[in-house]
C-alpha cells in the first residue's frame, strides 16, 4: 500500500518505491518504512516526509472500499477517517489516490476533512483530463493533480492541465507512467514547469534513474541559481 517516500532534506537520499507484503495491519507498512527511515539516520517529519498512493480504485468494490489485509470493508467516510487518523500519527505530506476514481462525493469529504493539512493528488481521478480537473476544481474535490504526459497523449494538453492546476492554487505532480523507457524528457519538463514534483519511483531500473541523473545534469547546468525546494515543493 505504502508506495514512495520523500526527501525534505538534501542530504536524504531515501527515495523510493516500497512494497511490504506479508502485513496483518495496512498501517504496518508505514511502521516498517519509518523504521528504515530512522535506521538510515534520518529523521521521519524532518529529514524525510511519507507520500502515499493506495490506487484506491484497485480496492474500492460496490460502493465500499475492501481491506482484504484486515478483512473488512468501509465507507467513503470511514475511509476519510482512516486517513485522517493516519495523517494525525505519521508524517504523511501527501496522499494520491486515496479514494476511488469514480467516488467524486468521497473526494469532496476528503478535501474538507484533510486539505488544508496536505496535499491530495489526483491522479485515476483527472487522468490529466483538463475536462475532469474543472471538474474538481469547481466541486473542490483536491488540491493536486498528477500529470502524465503520455497519458493524456500530448505536450500541449499536458501544459493546459498544469497551468489549470496552477490557476487554481493547486499542485501538479509530474510523474512517469507503466511502460517507461529511459526517455528522460519529464525531468525537464519538471523543471521547465516549475511544478517542484517528480514521480518516477525507486532508483532500480534504468528508465527510472534516467530521470534522476538529468535532473542532477539540469542542477549542474543552473549552478548556483538552483533551488531545492524542499517542503515548498508542496502545497500544503
Amino acid at each position: 500500500m505504502l508506495r514512495f517516500v520523500w526527501p525534505l532534506n538534501r542530504n536524504a537520499e531515501v527515495l523510493g518505491l516500497f512494497f511490504c507484503q506479508g502485513r496483518h495491519f495496512d498501517a504496518e507498512a508505514v511502521e516498517v518504512i519509518l523504521t528504515a527511515i530512522e535506521g538510515a539516520g534520518f529523521r521521519p517529519g524532518e529529514d524525510i516526509v511519507i507520500a502515499l498512493d493506495p490506487a484506491s480504485s484497485g480496492f474500492y468494490e460496490d460502493g465500499l472500499y475492501n481491506l482484504r489485509t484486515e478483512g473488512r470493508k468501509i465507507t467513503s467516510a470511514e475511509m476519510v477517517e482512516l486517513w485522517a487518523e493516519w495523517i494525525k500519527k505519521y508524517p504523511i505530506a501527501v496522499l494520491e489516490d486515496g479514494l476511488a476514481e469514480d467516488d467524486w462525493a468521497g473526494w469532496k469529504l476528503l478535501n474538507q476533512k484533510l486539505g488544508n493539512r496536505i496535499e491530495l493528488v489526483g491522479d485515476d481521478l483527472f487522468v490529466t483530463n483538463v475536462e475532469r480537473i474543472a471538474r474538481g476544481i469547481a466541486e473542490n474535490a483536491a488540491n493536486a493533480v498528477l500529470i502524465k504526459l503520455n497519458q493524456i497523449g500530448s505536450l500541449s494538453e499536458t501544459i493546459a492541465a498544469i497551468e489549470m492546476a496552477r490557476k487554481a492554487g493547486w499542485g501538479a505532480m509530474v510523474s512517469h507512467r507503466s511502460g517507461e523507457t529511459v526517455d528522460s524528457f519529464i525531468a525537464d519538463l519538471t523543471v521547465a514547469m516549475a511544478t517542484g514534483h517528480l514521480k518516477t519511483g525507486a532508483p532500480c531500473r534504468g528508465e527510472r534513474v534516467e530521470k534522476y541523473n538529468q535532473l542532477m545534469r539540469i542542477e549542474e547546468d543552473l549552478g548556483s541559481s538552483a533551488v531545492y525546494a524542499g517542503r515548498k515543493a508542496f502545497v500544503r
